[in-house]
């Protein structure tokens, strides 16, 4: 029991996407999702989406879901309680800063990891927070493609939320696995859904 955390959801499987928007990497994720007419969830970096905004408006205008990564991808359990929400607070001024209203749902701690009064907190002011239950270690030199696929293939069941990157440090392993995935995932008859 992990209180205040979400690792499955549903029926549908929910591919999601943590650190971007980069525009080295965040539009080619988008344009492999819209071949395959299938929708994500972005957790952003307020710090990239303020370098960004452009990509964050592409992925918001594509209809996918965004989600709070921190401002400065914070170690929730190397910051102070107080740091860490005026972090995920200087997110939402990222945010609001750009021409679009993301209504405050989604939370993703970055590695996975915050204190139970910080995710306590988060709950408190109404966000959901998502984990997942297939991390395919994309940001990971040491593990191929085909390990990532396999991971994924052995994994995978009916609610499942998988953790992508969409950052320079996993992108070709990611953007080649990215697809396999996807055309598998349907021929397992997968709905892929955003959250």
């Amino acid at each position: 029991m992990y209180p205040y955390g979400v690792f499955r959801v549903g029926t549908d499987v929910y591919l999601t996407f943590d650190d971007g928007p980069i525009p080295e990497v965040t539009p080619k994720v988008l344009a492999i999702l819209d071949k395959y007419q299938v929708k994500a969830t972005f957790f952003m970096v307020g710090e990239n989406i303020d370098k960004h905004p452009e990509v964050f408006e592409q992925v918001v205008q594509a209809g996918h879901s965004i989600g709070n990564h921190t401002y400065n991808h914070l170690k929730g359990w190397r910051t102070s309680h107080e740091e860490y929400m005026a972090n995920v607070a200087q997110w939402e001024e990222a945010v609001h800063r750009t021409s679009y209203i993301v209504h405050r749902t989604l939370y993703r701690p970055p590695y996975g990891k915050a204190w139970f009064w910080q995710r306590y907190a988060l709950h408190k002011k109404g966000y959901r927070l998502i984990y997942w239950d297939i991390l395919t270690r994309d940001y990971d030199h040491s593990v191929t493609p085909q390990e990532m696929l396999a991971n994924i293939q052995r994994n995978t069941r009916p609610g499942s939320i998988i953790n992508f990157h969409d950052s320079l440090k996993s992108n070709e392993r990611m953007l080649t696995v990215l697809p396999q995935a996807i055309e598998w995932l349907q021929a397992q008859g997968y709905t892929l859904k955003a959250l």
